[in-house]
């Protein structure tokens, strides 16, 4: 498989790493689109959205957990957003579902 977001969770490039444990891997995205702006993904590689089932679902759910560690531990305290893409359409350019965990300035919607 020739996957960039596995190849980063098994180390084989290099992250800057926010968060790792035995299931997820959190690192700052190499484009940030605001000035915290982190990359939260299962090390398992799940395509998308599309591919949730009941046999990773607890992984999914973790993630969320995990990123509320980030934001409480980084003090996104005025809010933070999470942004999940799936599929060529909505803007998906990696085929392993990632979270987007943005802060540090206004949002608008429904980009931006």
């Amino acid at each position: 498989m020739d996957c960039i977001f596995c190849k980063i969770a098994n180390g084989e490039i290099p992250a800057t790493k926010v968060y790792e444990d035995d299931t997820v891997l959190a690192f700052n995205d190499l484009e940030p689109q605001a000035p915290s702006h982190i990359l939260v993904i299962p090390k398992a590689h799940i395509a998308s959205a599309a591919d949730i089932a009941p046999e990773n679902s607890a992984v999914i759910s973790h993630i969320f957990e995990v990123i509320a560690k980030i934001a409480k531990d980084n003090n996104f305290n005025d809010g933070f957003r999470v942004v999940n893409n799936c599929g060529d359409s909505a803007g998906q350019t990696v085929k392993h579902i990632h979270f987007h965990l943005m802060a540090g300035r206004d949002f608008t919607w429904p980009a931006g």
